[in-house]
């Protein structure tokens, strides 16, 4: 081989996993063989890497894995001294790292990366790996914006890399049974869905908290929690997770389990983006008796009205509506009064309803999806009392990395049922509520000197062009500006 066409030791390792279905064909003595049930050749081995190795980012890179399955080379994370120990703990050899940059660009060996950061970081960490070529498993929700989550869906097909978005609950095989109920017509035309959730249970609502710069702890890399948000002073009950309800890090109740509870109806049904979206959010009244609106961060509740055009699966428009902050809709009169909707005393769920019936399900949280069938002629149909899923989170990260093994295009690779080409339109539905959120907080001062909220009305929305077309200001919500060095 002439030197320019020599290859790097990654380049031939990574060719080699890509292509180990049509390699495997050849080998003149298994693997099995050489070593033992169970063994996996170095060769095969996919190198993987952790951005976030502490809270949910201990089982997502564990269960990436595969029980040592797989290598992990090397952990990043902004502070080692809290949960990402655990992970330090499961994988001892691996390098460590504060910055997710640093990492990529020296460890070149890396395949992929999995993303579990707070919900600000997933967008620029994500952009980052992909342009150098890693295959990448992002935390739900997939970005933090719309805009970033269109730019990563399209460039995950530019770059030809395998994608998953952490809403495990996608994989529960369950969700065919919804399927089947949906697509056998036995509920006739489905016009309204209905989703609900008992979040926030983290504070929101309130004014941001001050900043304690002395209080920063020692291990704390502040700067790089920032990230993309602007630079601020060190402020407590932020890192590690009160930052959810604040729209420079978080994307509220929404962000939180909106891509596991929308994605069952967004997915049943064929949905695709939204046309339009409204909103009403509740009021925390302040000690002089005047209603506290904190456009920085999420409210205590709100309720959302999305409209999609009908889809071949609904055959009419939907409205789906969602409520967060305990508030959930009526007991229907199909459902027996005893009956939970949605998940365990109806705390979280989802309501499909058709003119012949409503399924009623939930998400995959501390209680299982058990999907249920409720028909307008006391037909009742129930999926199992309890789910079998001897493996974490429905293999969803295995999944992943077996996708990845298989190569892009693969069809392990097309049977991925949260990649980016799924993922980052089912996203942008979970955030154009919370850009209906945002529009409803702003305000101007009138004519006679007054403050009035203008943005709330009907929002129309142009999903093609990421655009409000009947409100020019919401559009400042549909992405961001970035801290120079985390720009997406």
């Amino acid at each position: 081989m002439k030197p320019s066409q020599k290859l790097t030791t990654a380049q031939t390792r990574r060719d080699f996993i890509k292509n180990a279905a049509l390699a495997s064909s050849i080998f003149i003595v298994p693997r099995h063989v050489l070593g033992g049930v169970g063994f996996t050749a170095p060769s095969d081995q996919l190198n993987l890497a952790a951005i976030g190795a502490g809270g949910k980012g201990i089982s997502d890179i564990k269960n990436a894995s595969v029980n040592g399955r797989e290598k992990v080379i090397a952990l990043c994370d902004v502070d080692f001294s809290g949960s990402a120990k655990q992970s330090i703990e499961n994988f001892p050899n691996a390098k460590l790292f504060a910055d997710y940059r640093e990492m990529l660009d020296q460890m070149k060996d890396i395949d992929a990366v999995t993303i579990s950061t707070p919900d600000h970081v997933h967008g620029p960490a994500a952009k980052y790996a992909m342009e150098r070529g890693k295959h990448v498993y992002v935390q739900k929700p997939l970005t933090h914006n719309i805009r970033e989550a269109r730019l990563l869906t399209q460039m995950a097909g530019d770059q030809k890399v395998v994608t998953q978005m952490g809403n495990q609950g996608a994989s529960n095989p369950l969700l065919d049974m919804v399927q089947k109920w949906v697509d056998s017509g036995k509920m006739g035309k489905i016009s309204k869905v209905q989703v609900w959730t008992n979040r926030p249970v983290w504070p929101q609502g309130f004014a941001f908290p001050q900043p304690e710069p002395s209080k920063k702890p020692d291990e704390l890399h502040w700067d790089l929690w920032l990230g993309p948000a602007p630079e601020i002073a060190y402020t407590p009950n932020l890192h590690p997770f009160n930052w959810r309800g604040w729209w420079d890090y978080g994307t509220g109740a929404l962000g939180d389990v909106g891509c596991h509870l929308i994605d069952i109806p967004f997915r049943t049904l064929g949905l695709h983006y939204p046309k339009s979206a409204e909103c009403s959010v509740g009021t925390v009244f302040s000690r002089m008796w005047t209603p506290d609106y904190n456009p920085e961060g999420a409210p205590a509740s709100s309720f959302i009205t999305l409209h999609f055009e009908a889809t071949d699966k609904s055959q009419s428009p939907i409205e789906m509506t969602w409520s967060d902050g305990g508030i959930r809709p009526s007991h229907p009169d199909i459902i027996p009064a005893d009956h939970d909707i949605g998940g365990a005393n109806s705390a979280n769920g989802v309501l499909i309803i058709g003119e012949k019936g409503i399924i009623s399900t939930n998400i995959n949280d501390s209680s299982p999806l058990m999907p249920k069938l409720y028909l307008n002629d006391g037909t009742q149909e129930f999926g199992p009392e309890s789910e079998s899923n001897e493996e974490p989170e429905y293999g969803h990260q295995r999944l992943w990395v077996d996708a990845i093994k298989a190569g892009y295009g693969s069809k392990e690779h097309k049977a991925l049922t949260s990649s980016f080409d799924y993922a980052g339109p089912m996203t942008e539905t979970v955030l154009m509520g919370n850009l209906a959120i945002r529009s409803y907080m702003l305000r101007r001062e009138n004519s006679k000197g007054q403050m009035e909220f203008y943005g709330r009305r009907k929002l129309l929305w142009d999903g093609d062009n990421m655009q409000i077309t009947n409100l020019e200001e919401a559009n400042q919500f549909v992405g961001r500006e970035y801290r120079p060095g985390f720009e997406v």
